[in-house]
């Protein structure tokens, strides 16, 4: 049956396309074969071509190898964007493996369960962040601790005397210049990136193609600790054909790198569709919105995928009319809406319409997109390329009409294949509706009369803080491990810039109600990822309760949202 957004199907497009049968490394060979002295990764003015890419992928891959890494063995990756990030990934693929994503911002507490979860021996990071997976390995027991690490250093990649456009803030100098000494793996060795790239060990075999996993990346939820979500090589691949096909990619774009690549809008619609056809990564480790400024106006990029909130401070900058963005044809991205005054700016002043776009773990970033023709504004777009999406009743199931709000379900090639070892939680997470298996993503949206679909609301618990997804389950399990704190319930608070932040409604223990505020944000900072990290903390003698005894934290939540 036609759906009614066909009416604004980009016509240069088909309704779905073949997935290939072949592994995601094959697209870096195959760029490499056709572009070896193309620029494929620059960062802070060194430039590594496809053919030094292809090379260095392929001397990792047999140092892992060597290291005893198989087939389908799941290999920890934690860095902030860097070219060895992106060799990492590949090089884990071609050995066959498969990448563990890991936010960098996370601490050896949040860390521990990225090691032992995904059965990891091996693991790959920057030399900031070793002591850190260092200590979440030496914690647990010996036989769950990490065997290997592989620590590579900043400037491994770039020149330290970088000047001018190219070189970094000065803020992030000390940060990317120091080298730091390797640290102590219990029952492990470390390695540098240095030696690992010089082991001189053959790659194995590629063995690897469509139904095999490639990557699994840890979403959380309203209960529990994050899970993992199982994407073969063919769900990945198809995101990423359909990328390039969708946003008109060409060996001839230059691609912004600011997006983090662990998160799987860096990794799909960033990094991977940009190597399937060739395209040039600048890349950026962090946002700052000068060194942006200069890389667009330098580099003459072309495609940036981001979150609103970097368009919104890149032009707050007082020197954002001594930037150059005529080069960009693309912008867009998700995780948050774009403010309609700002999308309405950027169309008058470059000619550039804002794709937004939705998706999540599950489906491999976008599982809708707004179409370049006929976009709309604060709109999730219509469903991708081979991709059914519909809006039910959650209780019901059955399918909402035009304008009704109900919760999206989506089936199509790039869905996940389930949580790892959780077949309890797979089984909750997909139903069959018309004879397919449809995934619930837990939003609230509905559908416009011409099939594009609007988020109304969330069915799950959650906080959207700048983009990054923060589950009040993770936290709160974490805040339960500080010795002050009796109970604790976590909900969102406005917050102008970041859209919501963190808020906790704390029960402190008899034993230590002299705990300030301030001690207890301290404490989450040593704790957690930093945008996990609750803004305001707020002492409470009880929380509200259930018949059942489960903490009623919708009544929080709406107290709080009447204060707003």
């Amino acid at each position: 049956m036609d759906r009614p957004h066909y009416k604004f199907w980009p016509q240069r497009l088909p309704h779905s396309i073949t997935v290939p049968a072949t592994s995601l490394w094959h697209n870096l060979a195959t760029s490499a074969a056709r572009f070896p002295d193309k620029a494929a990764l620059v960062f802070f003015g060194s430039v590594i071509t496809y053919r030094e890419f292809a090379a260095q992928v392929d001397r990792l891959a047999g140092t892992l190898h060597a290291l005893g890494v198989r087939r389908g063995d799941r290999v920890v990756l934690d860095m902030q964007n860097c070219p060895q990030l992106v060799i990492s990934h590949f090089a884990i693929l071609r050995a066959n493996a498969v990448v563990v994503p890991v936010n960098p911002m996370n601490r050896a507490e949040e860390l521990k369960h990225y090691i032992t979860d995904p059965d990891a021996k091996v693991a790959i990071t920057t030399g900031d962040l070793a002591p850190e997976l260092a200590k979440a390995s030496n914690a647990l027991d010996a036989k769950d601790r990490l065997a290997h690490m592989i620590v590579t250093q900043f400037t491994d990649t770039f020149d330290a005397e970088v000047s001018g456009d190219e070189a970094p803030a000065p803020a992030w100098r000390d940060w990317l210049l120091t080298r730091h000494p390797l640290p102590e793996l219990a029952n492990g060795k470390t390695m540098t990136w240095t030696d690992a790239l010089s082991a001189g060990h053959a790659p194995p075999e590629h063995v690897v193609g469509a139904n095999d996993m490639a990557l699994l990346p840890y979403t959380s939820g309203t209960t529990g600790l994050p899970k993992g979500c199982i994407h073969n090589h063919s769900s990945l691949n198809h995101n990423a054909f359909a990328g390039q096909l969708w946003g008109l990619g060409s060996a001839e774009a230059i691609v912004l790198a600011v997006v983090p690549m662990f998160h799987i809008t860096g990794t799909v619609s960033m990094m991977h569709t940009s190597i399937l056809f060739g395209g040039t990564l600048v890349i950026m480790p962090r946002w700052d919105r000068e060194v942006a400024g200069r890389l667009i106006s330098r580099w003459k990029v072309s495609s940036w995928t981001n979150i609103p909130t970097m368009v919104i401070d890149l032009m707050a900058s007082p020197n954002f009319a001594s930037y150059d963005l005529t080069s960009l044809t693309y912008i867009g991205g998700g995780g948050a809406a774009m403010p309609q005054a700002v999308a309405q700016r950027l169309l008058e002043q470059f000619g550039l319409k804002y794709q937004e776009g939705y998706g999540l773990t599950e489906t491999a970033a976008p599982s809708h997109a707004n179409p370049f023709e006929h976009p709309k504004q604060q709109c999730l777009g219509i469903p991708y390329m081979s991709t059914d999406s519909r809006v039910i009743d959650p209780d019901t199931l059955k399918e909402l009409g035009v304008g009704e709000s109900g919760e999206i379900i989506t089936h199509g090639p790039e869905v996940f294949q389930g949580y790892w070892k959780r077949p309890d939680a797979t089984a909750a997470a997909f139903i069959e509706f018309e004879g397919k298996r449809f995934f619930r993503t837990g939003d609230m949206g509905r559908v416009d009369e011409d099939g594009y679909f609007f988020m109304t609301d969330r069915l799950k618990r959650m906080i959207n803080a700048s983009g990054f997804k923060v589950w009040p389950a993770e936290v709160e399990l974490l805040m339960f491990r500080n010795p002050a704190i009796q109970e604790a319930c976590v909900i969102s608070m406005k917050d102008d810039y970041r859209g919501e932040s963190v808020k906790a409604m704390v029960v402190l223990r008899a034993t230590h109600k002299d705990t300030t505020e301030q001690q207890i944000i301290d404490w989450c900072r040593e704790n957690m990822a930093v945008y996990k990290i609750p803004r305001k903390v707020q002492f409470v003698d009880a929380l509200p309760k259930s018949g059942s005894g489960k903490v009623m934290w919708r009544l929080l939540q709406e107290a709080e949202s009447k204060v707003d």
